[in-house]
């Protein structure tokens, strides 16, 4: 059987599985990203290859890389937390393993294999939304992965959701992460515990009494319990995602928007508040059927098994 490894390459950690073409990942291996030196990124997308590859037919591999890349699945452009400027990650992985090597964006890579095995199975026009420390995504139009001229298409996360709002690390204003992403959560759950602890009281007993140490499994806990405080913070994010995407939708007319990414995680309590936001923004809602919202089935590995299925697609 014809396996192709997929390596998910984050800020943090790389982590690759050996897919086969159903998308079942039949073993997958880990390695903490060295991400100041990118001969050492290199040579641990190397080492993860090599291990899974011990007697096995690899017919590619395919790279989920958190970062601009180009057209030609080659180069990665910039990436913010790797130090990658331009770099030909193709060439020298290729040169290192042997094998036929695809880049792809890790949101990209994620977005393609919930469409083909995940929540998006069967559906054409589907539209992924990554809620993570940020907001990213992919978008699939005819059962093909759009990247854009430039190949840089579906930067969800720098689109302007608020002329002059909050500032982002982009250096622009009011961008679409800034209101709906795990970052914004915390940071709307932290506001409301300072100016009102007598509202957030289980949200500060989770923290430990003090609203600066409010993290994000903090809040999806309270919310999972009926906490109202943790509700209302994913209510808020849940309706600054809702507006986004009926932006999207009245752009792409997607079938089916997929919530993936780490925030998704917590399940109805985000999805809920999304769903009711979109559908009351929805361009000519009267005459249209709304797009369907699902959460990601994959996890942490659609990232590894989108890689993989797109290495095949060379």
């Amino acid at each position: 059987m014809h396996r192709a490894i997929g390596v998910d390459v984050g800020g943090t950690k790389i982590a690759a599985g050996l897919v086969d073409e159903q998308g079942r990942v039949a073993a997958t291996t880990r390695r903490d990203t060295p991400s100041t030196d990118p001969e050492k990124i290199e040579e641990a997308i190397t080492d993860v290859v090599r291990e899974l590859a011990v007697g096995e037919d690899v017919e590619a591999v395919g790279l989920a890389a958190a970062g601009l890349v180009d057209a030609d699945r080659s180069t990665v452009l910039f990436a913010p937390n790797l130090a990658w400027r331009r770099e030909p990650l193709r060439q020298a992985v290729e040169k290192r393993t042997g094998l036929p090597v695809v880049v792809e964006n890790d949101a990209n890579a994620a977005a393609w294999g919930e469409s083909r095995f995940g929540a998006g199975r069967g559906e054409q026009y589907v539209v992924t939304i990554t809620v993570g420390t940020g907001l990213g995504g992919g978008i699939v139009v005819d059962g093909r992965m759009y990247r854009g001229r430039n190949g840089v298409a579906a930067e969800f996360g720098h689109i302007t959701v608020e002329e002059g709002g909050r500032r982002c690390g982009c250096g622009s204003r009011g961008c679409w992460e800034r209101y709906a992403s795990g970052t914004a959560l915390v940071q709307e759950a932290r506001e409301l515990a300072s100016v009102s602890p007598a509202t957030a009281v289980r949200l500060l007993e989770l923290a430990g009494g003090r609203p600066a140490d409010i993290i994000g499994r903090h809040i999806s806990q309270a919310a999972q319990e009926g906490d109202e405080a943790a509700l209302e913070c994913f209510a808020i994010v849940g309706s600054w995602l809702g507006h986004g995407m009926a932006g999207l939708a009245a752009a792409f007319d997607p079938g089916m928007f997929i919530l993936g990414g780490g925030v998704s995680e917590a399940g109805e309590v985000l999805r809920r508040p999304t769903v009711r936001a979109l559908e009351d923004r929805l361009t000519a809602a009267n005459y249209r059927p709304p797009p369907r919202v699902e959460l990601a089935e994959l996890g942490q590995l659609a990232g590894i098994v989108g890689a993989a299925d797109l290495s095949r697609r060379r």
